[in-house]
């Protein structure tokens, strides 16, 4: 596996060290060839950075010039493949009807949402668009926590969005809860299609992590506690980078990156079995041409459906090297039924792997990952992520049994208004 092509101090996207800062890969390399005569060792210039040392008036007026222009480059970037889009979508009213509910959605849910983005903007504790790789789309959003000092627990999350809306903000809420209780959080973009199938997904989900298990120590992560969540869509191409790594790892080949560093996976209403779901999909929107089209073809979705691979005894070796997995989902899911996770636990088992099944009740694909957090309160799934995390830190788990309710964000008419029009 090809090695890491940035860092944090080598991708000055870095809004880690000073602030929401966002340089080109040109000009990063132009500024480390002047300066490589003098230049700090990286750990040390990044706690310098990180204690605010400099003129922090200027580095937020050009953050903010930067970060426009970065946005005005992906919304030109997003246009352009959404008439791509458009072109392989055609006329169809399964997909028209559930764009207009998810417009409606998101509509009723806009009070939520507008609070979450503005922490999003302009929170200290969230560093945009960190560069992990060399494509377009490799790039995370970190969120530090602002608790006691020490080595802290990692959370790597990988976003859903049906591998074609897919966006790293999208875990905007989960990560900025999860830096409250003192775990760092570094959410993942990656190639969507149709900028990139399935193999460009997984890919850039398997550097991403690989960036992170290697330089999240120089912000104080503790590379002995990095967790991998996935939701949906990311669930399962998490799932497929992990598995692809683990059969390389049993294969003596050489790898920036390690199964054994993730302590935990856990999926939030994955898919594992693309030939089971094709039609289901399709009868949903996501048409079947289209669908293949993202999976590289009919005769590749056994190849892209760890359920169905982790059954092959000539992989289970690497099967064994698998972390333990947790998976989460709801009973009245339409959008990936929980049979989905049932079977994937069951062949995991079955495999020689450890697995965990948590069915929530009447939930569906999006109350565990949208609606109960706006709510606020206690969030069961949120409280048994972070147990899991906690589960060799008394202290922490202390301050989580004292830790106040979330709080509201969306008035519970709307949440619920929202839930009956999901198109999800």
């Amino acid at each position: 596996m090809e090695s890491d092509t940035a860092s944090f101090e080598g991708s000055e996207k870095v809004s880690i060290f000073g602030n929401n800062k966002t340089t080109t890969f040109e000009e990063e390399e132009e500024r480390e060839s002047s300066e490589m005569g003098d230049r700090e060792p990286v750990i040390d210039s990044h706690r310098r950075r990180i204690s605010g040392i400099g003129n922090k008036s200027l580095s937020r007026q050009s953050s903010f010039r930067q970060d426009f222009e970065h946005a005005a480059a992906e919304t030109y970037l997003i246009t352009g493949l959404s008439f791509k889009l458009l072109r392989y979508l055609g006329v169809g009213y399964r997909w028209i009807t559930r764009l207009l509910a998810l417009l409606c959605y998101a509509m009723l849910l806009l009070p939520g949402f507008l609070q979450v983005a503005y922490s999003y903007y302009f929170s200290n504790q969230v560093h945009r668009s960190i560069i992990y790789g060399d494509q377009p789309r490799n790039r995370l959003d970190l969120y530090l926590p602002m608790g006691p000092d020490g080595k802290k627990p990692v959370v790597i999350f990988v976003t859903g969005g049906a591998w074609i809306i897919g966006y790293k903000a999208w875990g905007s809420l989960l990560g900025l809860q999860l830096a409250e209780r003192d775990i760092i959080v570094a959410c993942l973009d990656y190639r969507n299609f149709p900028q990139g199938t399935i193999s460009d997904m997984i890919k850039d989900v398997s550097q991403g992590i690989s960036f992170v298990c290697n330089n999240i120590a120089a912000v104080a992560g503790d590379p002995d506690r990095i967790y991998l969540v996935g939701q949906s869509a990311g669930a399962h191409i998490s799932a497929c980078a992990l598995l692809e790594q683990a059969i390389r790892e049993s294969q003596g080949e050489s790898c920036s990156w390690s199964v054994s560093q993730i302590k935990t996976y856990f999926s939030l209403s994955g898919g594992f079995n693309l030939v089971n779901l094709v039609d289901h999909f399709n009868n949903r929107g996501l048409y079947r041409s289209i669908f293949l089209s993202i999976m590289e073809g009919e005769s590749s979705l056994k190849k892209y459906s760890p359920e169905l691979r982790v059954q092959d005894k000539s992989i289970a070796k690497a099967v064994s090297l698998l972390p333990p997995f947790i998976l989460f989902h709801g009973t009245e899911d339409k959008s990936i039924p929980s049979v989905a996770s049932e079977n994937f636990a069951d062949a995991l088992k079955n495999a020689g792997g450890h697995a965990d099944l948590i069915l929530y009740e009447g939930k569906t694909h999006t109350d565990m990952f949208v609606q109960d957090p706006l709510r606020g309160g206690k969030d069961e799934l949120f409280e048994h992520l972070v147990s899991v995390i906690h589960a060799d830190d008394e202290e922490a788990l202390m301050r989580d049994a004292n830790a106040p309710p979330m709080r509201r964000l969306v008035p519970e008419i709307l949440v619920k208004l929202a839930g009956q029009i999901s198109p999800f």
